[in-house]
Formats: C-alpha cells, sequence, structure tokens
C-alpha cells in the first residue's frame, strides 16, 4: 500500500507540474481581450495593426504546433516542455516592456510557440506516464487548466483595467512559466520515448516509479510496437497511421469550426450585439461563461474514463448544436429578451463544449497514433487545430457582416451535426485500453473500412 500511494502521488505531480503549459495556453490566448483596449489606445493602432497584434500569438502556435513534433520526438517529451516553458517566459516579458509595435508582436509570437508546442507536448507527456484507466482523467486535467488559464486571464485584465497597466497583464505569466520549466527540469523522461531510443533499462526504471505492477510486458508491448513501424514523416502517411490521421485531424478541425474560439474571443462582442450595452457587464458575462468552463470541465474529468470518449463526444456535440440553432433563432425574430437568451445560448453552448469536445479531442490524438510518430502527428494534427482557429477567429466578423448573426451560428451549428455523424462513424472508443491496443484496434478498423 505504501508503494501504491507513492506512486499515485507522482502521477499526480507530473499531471499538475504538466498541465502548467494548458494553464499557459488558457492565460495567453484569452489576456490579450483586455490588454488591447489600452494598447490599441498606447500606440495609436489602426484597425488592421489591432488585428494583428491580437492573432500574432496564433501565428507563433501555428510555427509552434509543426515544428515541436520534431523536436518532441528527437529531443523527448521532458525537454521540448521545458523549452516551452523558456518561451513562456520570455513571451511575457517582452511585451510587457515593448516599446512599439514590433516588439510587442515579436512577444506575443514568441508567447504563441510556447502555446503551440505546450498544446500537444503536455498531454501527450501526460498519456505517456499514465495508467489507461486514469489516461483519460489524467491528460483530461490539460483542458481543465486551459479553461482556468482563459479564466484567470479574464479576472486579471478586470482587476488591472482601473490602472489600465497592461503590461502587468502579460507580465504575470512569467511565474507559471518559469514554475513549468523548473518542474519539469525534476520530472523524467517518457518511458515509451526511452524504449523508442533504446535506453531500455532507463525506460525500465521510470516505469517501476510509476506503475505497480507490468512493468516488463508493457516494455515488450512497446518494443513489439516499434519493432513494426518506420519514424518518418512518410510513416503520417502509411494506411494503418493514415486512418489515426484523418480522425485526429478532422477532430481538430471540428473542435474549431463548431465556433468555440468566436466564444472565447468575441463572448463580449457578442453579447453587446444581443442587447449588454455596457461593456463592463459584458466582461462580466464573459467571465461568468468562462467559470461555467472550467465547472463542466472538471464534471468532464470523473465521466471520460467511466463513460468513454464517444459518448460525451457525441452527447457534447447535440447540445453545442441545440444552442447554436437556438441563438441562432433568437438573433432571427430580434425577441425582447434577446440578452437574456444569449447569455443562456452561450453559456450552454460552452457547458456542452467543456464536458466532451473540449477535453476528448487533447485526449484522443494523445492516444491514436502509433509511438514511433506519435509526436510528430500530434504535433500536426494540433497545427491543423491552431489553423482553424486561425482561421474561425478572422473570419467571424466578416460573416456576421456578410450573412448576418442568425446565419453564422446556423453554419456552425450544422458543421456541429456533420461532426456528430463523423463521431458516429469513425471515431473508436478508447476508454481503458493501452495505447499499444488501440493501435490494435485501429489496425483491425483500417482492414475492415478497406
Amino acid at each position: 500500500m505504501p508503494q501504491r500511494s507513492k506512486e499515485g502521488t507522482f502521477i499526480v505531480i507530473a499531471t499538475i507540474i504538466t498541465a502548467i503549459g494548458s494553464l499557459l495556453f488558457g492565460y495567453d490566448t484569452g489576456v490579450i481581450s483586455g490588454a488591447i483596449l489600452f494598447i490599441k489606445v498606447q500606440f495609436s493602432l489602426s484597425p488592421a495593426e489591432e488585428g494583428f497584434v491580437v492573432s500574432a500569438v496564433l501565428i507563433g502556435a501555428l510555427v509552434g504546433a509543426i515544428t515541436g513534433g520534431p523536436f518532441t520526438d528527437r529531443l523527448g517529451r521532458k525537454k521540448v516542455i521545458i523549452y516551452s516553458g523558456v518561451l513562456f517566459i520570455i513571451g511575457a516579458l517582452v511585451p510587457a516592456i515593448a516599446v512599439n509595435v514590433p516588439m510587442l508582436v515579436s512577444g506575443r509570437i514568441i508567447a504563441g510557440l510556447g502555446v503551440g508546442t505546450a498544446s500537444f507536448a503536455s498531454p501527450l507527456y501526460i498519456a505517456e506516464v499514465s495508467p489507461p484507466k486514469a489516461r483519460g482523467k489524467l491528460v483530461s486535467v490539460s483542458q481543465l487548466l486551459i479553461t482556468i488559464g482563459i479564466v484567470v486571464s479574464y479576472l486579471t485584465d478586470f482587476v488591472l483595467a482601473p490602472s489600465a497597466n497592461w503590461r502587468a497583464m502579460f507580465a504575470l505569466a512569467v511565474i507559471p512559466g518559469f514554475a513549468l520549466a523548473l518542474g519539469m527540469f525534476f520530472m523524467p523522461e517518457s518511458p515509451r520515448w526511452l524504449v523508442a531510443k533504446t535506453r531500455i533499462n532507463e525506460a525500465i526504471n521510470v516505469l517501476k516509479e510509476i506503475r505497480d505492477s507490468g512493468v516488463d510486458k508493457e516494455v515488450e508491448q512497446i518494443e513489439k510496437e516499434l519493432a513494426e513501424e518506420k519514424k518518418s514523416w512518410k510513416e503520417l502517411f502509411s494506411p494503418v497511421v493514415k486512418t489515426a490521421l484523418i480522425i485526429g485531424v478532422l477532430l481538430a478541425i471540428f473542435q474549431q469550426v463548431t465556433g468555440i474560439n468566436t466564444v472565447i474571443y468575441y463572448a463580449p462582442t457578442i453579447l453587446q450585439l444581443a442587447g449588454f450595452s455596457s461593456a463592463s457587464v459584458s466582461i462580466l458575462g464573459t467571465v461568468g461563461i468562462g467559470i461555467v468552463n472550467v465547472i463542466m470541465t472538471v464534471i468532464a474529468l470523473s465521466l471520460i474514463d467511466k463513460l468513454g470518449r464517444r459518448p460525451l463526444l457525441i452527447a457534447s456535440l447535440s447540445g453545442m448544436t441545440v444552442t447554436l440553432f437556438l441563438l441562432g433563432y433568437f438573433f432571427l425574430i430580434g425577441s425582447k429578451s434577446l440578452s437574456t437568451v444569449a447569455l443562456l445560448s452561450l453559456i450552454g453552448y460552452v457547458a456542452f463544449f467543456a464536458i466532451g469536445l473540449g477535453p476528448v479531442f487533447w485526449l484522443l490524438i494523445s492516444e491514436i497514433f502509433p509511438l514511433s510518430v506519435r509526436g510528430i502527428a500530434s504535433s500536426f494534427a494540433a497545427f491543423v487545430n491552431w489553423t482553424a482557429n486561425f482561421v474561425v477567429a478572422l473570419t467571424f466578423p466578416d460573416l456576421i457582416i456578410n450573412i448576418g448573426k442568425t446565419y453564422t451560428f446556423w453554419v456552425y451549428g450544422i458543421v456541429s451535426i456533420i461532426a456528430i455523424i463523423f463521431i458516429i462513424r469513425y471515431v473508436p472508443e478508447t476508454k481503458g485500453l493501452s495505447l499499444e491496443q488501440i493501435q490494435a484496434l485501429l489496425a483491425k478498423k483500417f482492414r475492415s473500412d478497406s
């Protein structure tokens, strides 16, 4: 029993430290919503410059997501997460001392590099050190920390707004950035990565720290999987890996094009369109939406290893579809109670997202790819996710102007229906399976679909 408790404590500590990267993911994407109000005044930004400052972190995230994968497979999960912590620190300090717009944008791009890397490296590490029965809950802690990071950024903006101290809004991210880099320094490397690099004895020692039993069998399973695989970008498009890649990429796209970041980035704007005339009330409503996001993510953690991935995804997208069509309908009829309905619809939409599509996507891309290409494949899926994020953030204002509020939300609702059909047809259930068993399941699925 004492040994079991020690192993359990190690897993929890590793999960918390690694998930700090996800906290920074949420903080750095959310903090700009308040800071930009003061930045555009101080630097006299044009609308185009304002848009570029806001989206700069997404540019960095795109680069970080696609380049981080090869480094994760080459240098190891641990080192890459440490480097992402350093990027977060630099990305916080540079905007805080920026004297011009190029310096500010450069800092935000650096922060984005950290965000893009951490968005896949953190859940990947947690998945590879977690026992199968608890992996879903532990990996989903990353999504919980993202939601907490967003709420913390909103609250930070609210507290510092009276003093217009936008520099402090950025600078505060140094603290968790330092905690991430320092904490990971004391963590072991992923045992699966160690086996891939033929450092078998080190892998065995790590597994003895984090498993109660079955260490030799797990090492054998990992070695068997590696023996059957090649290690290159070409392997991403081999028949078996292609099945997992299609699932991962389409889930990455669906997570974004169903509209979640229109709420994260534009919630105050949506609420003002719905009739909230006061900016402060709209921001307060946004904080409330963020809190609901956190609460529902916590609930998802307790359900993801009990109910499974597929049921949560289907329930999540079904609820999102209903709330999106409801929101569009009330914009269409222009009800006098529109402001209240809009707020309730947004809260419902975020709640359904948080209980399924939010955490399950990041969990699945850490589970479904073969070990030899797991870093590259997870990186590619994260890159696609950030690309879709960027496109949605960029096109939402134009959609509102060109097709109207009602049809904009109905478009997202139609995409949600398509996503449900895709999940029912193609996404496998991975609850309780080892990462090696998941590969066997996908290989069998490919053969049956061929």
